[in-house]
């Protein structure tokens, strides 16, 4: 797959040549062999164009069919920055694809403002951030899949991409589905009250459309809130992330996000000892 595109967004320098290949990120930090198997799955990078268009195919269910988007040209979700992206794959014994996500490694925080977050959010402050930095984006499982391990064994493989690269903040969008900022209100009311970025890395507002979370106020009914957040920044916010002061209405992903951040060094270290004991499996 050949892709001639350019990543817009303010600050945005990464562009997209029309020789790029799938192997141009992967090869770029020697990780292209990293597998990680655990019963009945196994997770891997994609490593072909048909690999790719799978963990496309599946975005697509997942973030446009199943959240009643426009259906887009041969049922694939894909943009510009899938070239310049690794991505992860993980399959069941019978070879289906029942999840995928892809990276985005920066070497430090002065890369951050080519990310795909960077278009939504103002990342000047985290752009003096010292250390290594990895995106994570379009993190989907299949709605067929109800088993736990498949999310345990994809953060596991996150873990070993993370150790190997040396991360020190793994960051991204998490997404609510739907625009409609009344139906997550205790969410949000719960992430202002207890989940707000460190000043010293907060993002500022830069998209059009946004939900101030100093808009939504009153006490947080926590069962609500817990069943209105998105699985994957529950994952997030047991390990210390934390969240951007507003959600981002994103009418072309049908989605409010917000913008998340994990500092490697802030997690748990029962809960990091459980992850790597999962990515040395």
């Amino acid at each position: 797959m050949r892709v001639t595109s350019s990543v817009t967004g303010e600050g945005a320098s990464r562009t997209i040549s029309a020789e790029a290949t799938l192997k141009m990120a992967i090869k770029d930090h020697s990780l292209e062999d990293t597998v990680l198997q655990r019963g009945s799955y196994v997770a891997r990078f994609a490593l072909s164009d048909v690999d790719l268009e799978r963990c496309q195919r599946l975005r697509h269910r997942c973030f446009i069919e199943d959240a009643g988007g426009v259906a887009r040209r041969d049922g694939l979700e894909t943009d510009a920055f899938d070239s310049v992206c690794d991505h992860v794959l993980l399959e069941n014994s019978a070879g289906e694809i029942v999840c995928s996500f892809r990276t985005l490694f920066g070497a430090s925080g002065a890369e951050i403002n080519t990310s795909y977050s960077a278009q939504y959010y103002d990342l000047e402050r985290l752009s003096a951030y010292a250390q290594p930095v990895l995106e994570l984006g379009r993190f989907c499982v299949s709605p067929d899949v109800k088993d736990p391990d498949v999310l345990r064994i994809a953060w596991g493989m996150l873990a070993k991409i993370v150790d190997a690269r040396s991360v020190g903040l793994l960051f991204g969008c998490s997404s609510f589905a739907g625009t409609d900022a009344a139906a997550y209100r205790e969410a949000f009311k719960l992430l202002a009250a207890n989940h707000h970025a460190p000043d010293a890395w907060a993002p500022a507002m830069k998209a059009e459309r946004v939900v101030p979370f100093r808009d939504v106020d009153g006490k947080v009914v926590r069962k609500a809130a817990m069943e209105q957040l998105p699985a994957l920044l529950k994952t997030y916010l047991s390990m210390g992330g934390w969240v951007s002061d507003h959600a981002v209405v994103d009418d072309q992903m049908n989605t409010l996000h917000v913008f998340t951040g994990l500092e490697i060094a802030a997690i748990p270290p029962a809960r990091a000892k459980a992850l790597r004991a999962i990515s040395d499996t």
